[in-house]
């Protein structure tokens, strides 16, 4: 999950300076790609499990 914010907050960076770089806009869409195919790709591996760490109540 952290993995997914700090691409996320990449892509931020990315596309503020993509107004000063054009060439950074090409970098900062890969990057907001990749961060949402990792968020979809998450999102569908953990279908019906519930909660992560439900189970392991003490």
């Amino acid at each position: 999950m952290i993995f997914l914010l700090v691409l996320l907050l990449l892509a931020l960076v990315l596309f503020g300076f993509g107004f000063v770089v054009p060439l950074l806009w090409i970098a900062a869409a890969v990057v907001l790609i990749v961060w949402i195919l990792g968020f979809a790709r998450h999102r569908r591996g953990h279908r019906g499990r519930g909660r992560r760490y439900a189970g392991s109540r003490r």
